[in-house]
């Protein structure tokens, strides 16, 4: 037997309406993902309710990127929320709990996110080459 899972796709502006919503129906944050796809960056917020599993799935552009911070309502989301700004360079206004920038030591900033991909590829073949 499969269970159904709901996925909803919203707009940026919506976002933190529908957090507030999933909140006062006593949903639990699961998680939230982020990954690169057709150019942007898609984001899924992920929620759990008597073994029901929710998600609200938005797309932002790969270049800078920036959304409404849900850990005001959901404050475990600060966790998600600065991985995701270290790994993908995404900005979140208004953070109750701001790494800015130094959750993860990377040595490529936003190494997960598309635009710096040459630059990746640019530094790995540097360090080969000072490792020879």
């Amino acid at each position: 037997m499969t269970e159904i899972q709901e996925l909803k796709p919203i707009a940026v502006s919506e976002l933190c309406t529908e957090v507030k919503e999933m909140l006062g129906d006593g949903q639990r944050l699961v998680q939230i993902s982020c990954t690169k796809t057709r150019g942007i960056l898609e984001l899924s917020y992920s929620f759990d309710k008597n073994g029901k599993f929710k998600s609200l799935r938005l797309e932002v552009p790969l270049q800078n990127a920036e959304l409404p911070s849900i850990s005001g309502i959901y404050f475990c989301a600060f966790l998600y929320e600065n991985e995701i700004h270290d790994l993908f360079g995404v900005k979140f206004a208004n953070l109750v709990l701001d790494f800015k920038g130094s959750f993860y030591r990377t040595s490529i900033p936003s190494a997960f996110n598309l635009q710096t991909d040459k630059q990746n590829t640019d530094l790995l073949t540097k360090t080969d080459e000072l490792e020879k």
